[in-house]
């Protein structure tokens, strides 16, 4: 008996960034990790909670620790198709950032709003 091929549900997959841009390789791996899986067709998206939203600035310039800008890189994400990028009001608020400081087009949640979006996963991967 032939089986017939079927297509499968993308699965919901929610990435969480919790660490500023430098200091431990963690946003790099964050990014790599949801570039590697935009491969797969999954449902992607991205959060930004607390010191993360400083890797959304503009105009990052950390060739003096000898890093290289993940700001330069974050603007392609829409080009792989995650389109779905978010980011913590009250992280934003709280060090002074509004949504024209950062490198690329957000929607800002409240704390409501990213349970909801928590609850809504089939997997969240925390970096």
């Amino acid at each position: 008996m032939k089986e017939t091929p079927t297509t499968a549900t993308p699965k919901k997959i929610l990435f969480v960034n919790t660490k500023a841009p430098y200091g431990s390789s963690l946003a790099r791996d964050a990014l790599d990790a949801l570039l590697a899986a935009s491969a797969y067709e999954q449902d992607l998206s991205v959060l930004f909670l607390g010191e993360a939203v400083f890797q959304l600035l503009r105009n990052q310039n950390p060739k003096d620790i000898g890093m290289k800008s993940l700001a330069a890189t974050l603007p392609v994400l829409p080009m792989y198709d995650i389109t779905q990028i978010y980011a913590q009001e009250s992280a934003l608020s709280t060090r002074g950032l509004s949504i024209d400081d950062l490198v690329l087009p957000v929607k800002v949640l409240g704390a409501d709003e990213i349970a909801a979006l928590m609850g809504s996963q089939g997997a969240i991967l925390s970096f």
